[in-house]
C-alpha cells in the first residue's frame, strides 16, 4: 500500500506568521489566569488539561497543530510525509529531520537522544505515562544521528503523527529525566516542576496549585521572542473570578475556560477591558460511567479495578440515565451559543462526527419503563428502586467544583431521582479532580464514584489517539500510578479489534467511517453519557496582541508570538 498524497490533506508546512515586535522581553510581564490551577509541569504524568497547558510554555513538541488544524513544523525542518520521503513506502516508519543549532534553554544542544528519551520514558513498561496512547505501535524510536529520529511501527501506520506532535506529546530533556524513568518518574519533583525545555519561557519558580513565575527563555531560537519578559501564571479561584479579573478588572491578560452562563460572560464584558475568544473544536462535556466496582470496602488493588459495576454494566440503566436528562436545557443554562447538544465523544471536526444518535429529547416515560421492564423496582416505596438482587439503586456523582457543573449536578440529580435513582453530589477542587497524584483518593483517574462529570479534548483533527483512550490496557490502575486515559475502564473486544484496523487504515472517508463507529460502540455500551458539546471560551485583555484561539491545540501554543499593543 503506498500513499503519494499528504497523508489526510490536513498538512501544512508554512511558516507561523511573524510577530508584531522586535525585541526580545521589551514587552514586560504578561499575567495569565487558569482557574483550575497546575499542579504539575509534566503533561506525561497529568492528563489535566490545565498542566498540559501551562507545560506547553516551556516544553514543545517536534510539531503541532495551528487554528486550522493544519500540523505546522516546530522543532524540525518540515512535516515528514511520503512525498517528501519522511514516511516510509510502506507506511511503517517516519523520520523526522531537527532544526539545527536548537538550545535547551540551559543552554546545551536539543538533539534526537532527547527524542527517543522521551519516547523511552513514556513507554517504561513500569511507568504510568498518560499519554502513552501515542505510542501506540511503536516498536522503536531511533536516534540516527544528532539530527533525526526514526520512529518505527508495528504495522503499516497512515496516520504516524501520534507520537511528539501536539501539546500533549512534548519533548522532554534527557539529561533532566535520565534518573526519573519508571515508577521513579512521580519522585523527580525537581524535574516535573521546573522541566528544562525548548519553548519561549523558563520557570522561575513553580508553587502547585497556586502560581507559576516564568521568564524569557535566553536560548529560544528566535532572538526577537517572547515579547515578554515575564510570565505570571495565577491558578485557581473560579471561572466567575477569572472572566472579572481580565474583562472588568484589567489585573489579568489572559484567562481561560470560562465555563459559564452566558448571561454572566456578557455583563463582564461590558467592563471594557477585555473581549471573549471563542471557538468550536471536539470538546465534550459528560458524564463517565464506571465500569467497574468502586465500592469503599474494597481494597486499594480492587476498587475501580474489578468489573463490573453493581448496575451500570446494565444497558437498561445508562440508556434510561441519558433519557432523563433535558440537554437543551443544560446548554441553555450553562452555555448558550458557546453550546450545542452533545451525543457523541467526538463531535468535530465534522468528517468524524457520526449522525447515528438523537439524544436531544429528555423522556423520563420511556427511561422509567426500560427500568421497569429491566426488573428494577421500588420495593419498598421509598422511591428507590433495587436491582434484581436487592441492591438499592444510590450513585455517587463527582465533579470538578465549578458553578456550571453544580447546576449540571443539581439538575441531573433531580431527572434521575424522577427514574427511581438516588445520586449523591459531590465536587472536588479542580487543581486536585484534575492532578493526576498517585497518591490522592480524589483524582478523576482514580475514579472512587460511580459516574464523574468532566469535558477534555484532543490535539489535531484526527482523533485516532484519542479513541485509543476506549482501549481495554489504557485504564488507569495502582501498577500504572492510576495513569492512563480510559477513565471508565470500558473494555469491549471490538472496540479494540476496531481501533487496530483504524491505525491501519489510510484515506480520510475510510477512517472517518471506523472513528465513527468506535464513537458508537463507546456510547451504546455504557462508556460515557455525553452531554455538551462545548465550544472553548476564554478571555483576552485589550492590550493583549496575538492571541489566535486553537481549539486544536494548546490555547497558549503561540505565547511566543504574543505582545503588548499598548
Amino acid at each position: 500500500m503506498k500513499i503519494k498524497t499528504l497523508l489526510l490533506g490536513a498538512i501544512a508546512s508554512a511558516a507561523l506568521a511573524p510577530a508584531a515586535f522586535a525585541e526580545r522581553g521589551s514587552d514586560g510581564q504578561v499575567n495569565i489566569i487558569y482557574w483550575q490551577a497546575p499542579s504539575i509541569l509534566n503533561p506525561f504524568l497529568s492528563g489535566g488539561t490545565k498542566d498540559v497547558e501551562s507545560a506547553s510554555l516551556v516544553i514543545e513538541p517536534l510539531a503541532r497543530y495551528d487554528p486550522q488544524g493544519e500540523m505546522v513544523p516546530y522543532l524540525v525542518e518540515e512535516i515528514p510525509t511520503v512525498d517528501n520521503g519522511g514516511v516510509s513506502e510502506d507506511l511503517t516508519s517516519i523520520t523526522w529531520k531537527i532544526k539545527p543549532g536548537l538550545l535547551w534553554s540551559d543552554g546545551t544542544p536539543f538533539t534526537s537522544k532527547d527524542v527517543k528519551f522521551t519516547a523511552d520514558y513514556c513507554m517504561h513498561p513500569e511507568g504510568g505515562c498518560a499519554q502513552v496512547t501515542k505510542f501506540e505501535g511503536v516498536t522503536s524510536v531511533e536516534a540516527v544521528d544528532d539530527l533525526t529520529v526514526k520512529v518505527t511501527f508495528d504495522k503499516p501506520t497512515p496516520f504516524p503523527y501520534g507520537p511528539f506532535v501536539g501539546g500533549e506529546s512534548p519533548i522532554i530533556q534527557a539529561a533532566q529525566f535520565a534518573d526519573c524513568v519508571g515508577a521513579k518518574a512521580p519522585e523527580c519533583t525537581t524535574a516535573n516542576f521546573a522541566p528544562i525545555g525548548t519553548g519561549p519561557f523558563v520557570v522561575d519558580e513553580f508553587k502547585p496549585n497556586d502560581v507559576i513565575t516564568m521568564s524569557a527563555n535566553p536560548n529560544y531560537r528566535d532572538p526577537a521572542k517572547p515579547a515578554f519578559a515575564k510570565v505570571l501564571f495565577k491558578g485557581g479561584g473560579d471561572a466567575t473570578a477569572a472572566g472579572r479579573a481580565v474583562m472588568e478588572t484589567g489585573e489579568f491578560d489572559y484567562a481561560w475556560n470560562l465555563q459559564l452562563a452566558p448571561e454572566v460572560i456578557a455583563q463582564m464584558e461590558t467592563g471594557g477591558k477585555g473581549v471573549p475568544v471563542a471557538g468550536f473544536g471536539p470538546l465534550v462535556e459528560r458524564i463517565m460511567l464506571n465500569n467497574t466496582n468502586p465500592d469503599p470496602a474494597l481494597g486499594p488493588d480492587e476498587r475501580s479495578v474489578i468489573r463490573p459495576h453493581p448496575f451500570l454494566s446494565d444497558p437498561a440503566v445508562y440508556k434510561a440515565m441519558s433519557l432523563a436528562i433535558d440537554r437543551p436545557l443544560l446548554v441553555e443554562i450553562g452555555y448558550g451559543k458557546a453550546g450545542k447538544v452533545g451525543c457523541n465523544w467526538v463531535p468535530a471536526p465534522a468528517a468524524f462526527a457520526s449522525d447515528t444518535f438523537d439524544c436531544s429529547t429528555q423522556d423520563l416515560a420511556a427511561a422509567n419503563a426500560m427500568l421497569d421492564e429491566a426488573g428494577y423496582k421500588d420495593t419498598n416505596g421509598d422511591g428507590v428502586r433495587e436491582t434484581p438482587d436487592g441492591k438499592p439503586m444510590k450513585i455517587l456523582y463527582q465533579t470538578s467544583t465549578n458553578a456550571v457543573r453544580q447546576d449540571f449536578q443539581a439538575l441531573i440529580k433531580q431527572w434521575w431521582s424522577e427514574i427511581g435513582i438516588e445520586t449523591e453530589l459531590r465536587n472536588i477542587n479542580s487543581s486536585v479532580f484534575f492532578g493526576g497524584d498517585p497518591g490522592s483518593p480524589d483524582t478523576f483517574q482514580k475514579f472512587y464514584a460511580d459516574v464523574e462529570m468532566y469535558a477534555n479534548t484532543f490535539n489535531g483533527t484526527d482523533p485516532q489517539s484519542y479513541l485509543g483512550n476506549g482501549l481495554c490496557d489504557k485504564a488507569p490502575r495502582p501498577d500504572s500510578q492510576w495513569q492512563g486515559e480510559n477513565i471508565s475502564r470500558f473494555c469491549d473486544e471490538e472496540f479494540d479489534k476496531l481501533h487496530a484496523e483504524l491505525s491501519q487504515t489510510a484515506g480520510l472517508e475510510a477512517r472517518a467511517e471506523i472513528a465513527k463507529r468506535l464513537n458508537d460502540i463507546i456510547v451504546e455500551k455504557g462508556g460515557m453519557i455525553p452531554l455538551v458539546h462545548r465550544g472553548r471560551l476564554s478571555a483576552r485583555s485589550n492590550t493583549l496582541g496575538g492571541v489566535d484561539l486553537n481549539v486544536w491545540d494548546t490555547e497558549l501554543w503561540n505565547a511566543a508570538d504574543w505582545y503588548r499593543t499598548e
